[in-house]
């Protein structure tokens, strides 16, 4: 059981002041302390007045909403119509570059495959992949200058590219014969 702002103030008035535990003497200037103020009044005033406001616009304010909301509707569908096309034209715009893009890319990759197998080819002398016409023409004359130029580097080595190209042979002049029955050796 709880005591009331009454009850305190009975307490109070009789001069039992000296009597009241610290926790009454609390509660008693707790209770004296809550009574609405000025400022709190004022506040609840203003309130209720906006609140009235609100309410009075509100009821009187569809008449008023229905004449501007057709404007408003036409301006809507305009700016509907309007970023329609923008979309459209956005669209349209953004295929055009994935395209290009996509096109760029294939060219990339496709001149990146011709660098590696040039650069293959002419390093490690390997192929990879089908020579046109041209290309296998090239390679066959490359093979056979490179065949020739090894066999001369080979002949220069070993002393070969010093020889007659005819080959000679070495003869020499009969000799008589040593043997004292003429040419019937041993006899």
């Amino acid at each position: 059981m709880a005591l009331e702002m009454q009850d305190l103030m009975a307490l109070k008035s009789m001069g039992n002041e000296g009597s009241m535990t610290p926790y009454e003497q609390y509660m008693v200037g707790y209770k004296q302390s809550k009574r609405p103020s000025g400022v709190a009044i004022a506040g609840l005033t203003v309130g209720i007045v906006g609140a009235v406001a609100g309410v009075t616009a509100w009821v009187f304010g569809g008449t008023y909403a229905s004449a501007k909301s057709n404007q408003a509707k036409e301006a809507a569908i305009a700016a509907k119509e309007l970023a329609i096309a923008k979309n459209d034209g956005l669209r349209d715009l953004v295929q055009t570059l994935a395209g290009t893009l996509a096109a760029e890319r294939q060219e990339r990759i496709q001149g990146d495959y011709s660098i590696t197998q040039t650069v293959n080819d002419t390093v490690s002398g390997s192929q990879q992949g089908t020579l046109t016409a041209q290309q296998a023409a090239e390679l066959a004359a490359s093979q056979a200058t490179q065949q020739v130029m090894q066999q001369t580097f080979t002949d220069a080595v070993t002393g070969r590219s010093s020889l007659n190209p005819t080959p000679v042979n070495i003869y020499s002049a009969p000799q008589p014969c040593g043997c004292p029955g003429g040419c019937g050796c041993n006899g």
